[in-house]
């Protein structure tokens, strides 16, 4: 991918995406630069001036705040879309963590105009999306080149790799298997931490915790697992802010206490306006996971 020029057709860009800045260490890449000065217009708020690498200006602009109106959920009453048209489909739930994987990946790699959400209320759900679409029934699903991908992981892996925009895997094969070896220890992490839930969180899953804030050590050019943001993040953060919420809410427990790498971490996922975009809805994630996981059997 190559930069587009400056001037008229910059600024229109940046005046469409009404771009809020994220923070610039997201995008020190070392890659060879290639000079684009441009001025941001007043609505903006101030001008600045960049040197700008191509992967550097690709993920400036898949992170900027693109404010995206949600589309209404389909239900068991609503009629299909027109099915495999050509139209590129993420079938999401907005309260889904599986689904808010591929979302934020869609969204970093700013593919909002390529990849249209279809929300589906899994309470419920069409018919038809699972006679027509997606036999699994299950969300995420992905609408593309007619046929239907499943499996969030999968999603992730698929949306970076088949679509433009930023890479969300680094060329570094040390950063390659440390993203093989967290995407992994996952299934793990998730089992201890919901595990703790009938019993000591504090005891039960600290050590999960402790395992993330140690992985946030292992690279020092970015906050992130992987330094910069990457697949490894959109796998895990929708789980962590999941859990930062339910443990706070429910036991006191603040995950970040004595973890500033995982304090700083959630601090700077906040400021990426790709995955604001997704978070869930505290109030109803509290009453799902204490109806879920602390209700008596």
């Amino acid at each position: 991918m190559t930069c587009p020029r400056a001037g008229s057709r910059m600024t229109a860009l940046v005046t469409k995406a009404l771009i809020k800045l994220p923070p610039l260490h997201l995008y020190s890449y070392s890659y060879k630069t290639v000079s684009r000065h441009f001025k941001l217009p007043k609505a903006a708020s101030d001008y600045y001036s960049f040197n700008l690498s191509t992967r550097s200006y690709s993920a400036l602009m898949a992170a900027s705040a693109i404010e995206e109106v949600l589309p209404p959920y389909f239900d068991a009453t609503s009629e299909p879309p027109p099915l495999f048209d050509g139209t590129t489909r993420l079938y999401v739930n907005f309260q889904c963590p599986y689904a808010q994987r591929a979302w934020i990946t869609r969204n970093y790699k700013g593919l909002q105009d390529e990849i249209k959400l279809a929300p589906i209320d899994l309470q419920n759900r069409p018919a038809w999306y699972k006679e027509k679409v997606y036999p699994e029934n299950k969300v995420p699903a992905l609408e593309h080149n007619g046929k239907v991908i499943g499996e969030s992981l999968d999603l992730v892996k698929y949306i970076d790799s088949n679509f433009e925009g930023p890479a969300l895997l680094p060329d570094d094969p040390i950063k390659q298997q440390f993203a093989e070896e967290m995407i992994n220890y996952f299934e793990t992490f998730l089992k201890n931490v919901i595990t703790s839930f009938k019993g000591d969180p504090v005891k039960e899953a600290g050590a999960a915790f402790d395992y993330l804030e140690t992985s946030l050590q292992k690279f020092d050019d970015g906050p992130f697992f992987l330094g910069q943001f990457s697949q490894v993040d959109a796998v895990y953060v929708p789980f962590i802010e999941r859990f930062q919420i339910f443990l706070q809410e429910v036991f006191n427990y603040d995950i970040t206490s004595g973890r500033p790498k995982l304090a700083a971490y959630l601090e700077e996922m906040n400021k990426i306006d790709a995955y604001k975009q997704t978070k869930c809805d505290p109030k109803y994630l509290v009453q799902f996971y204490k109806t879920r996981f602390l209700a008596s059997s």
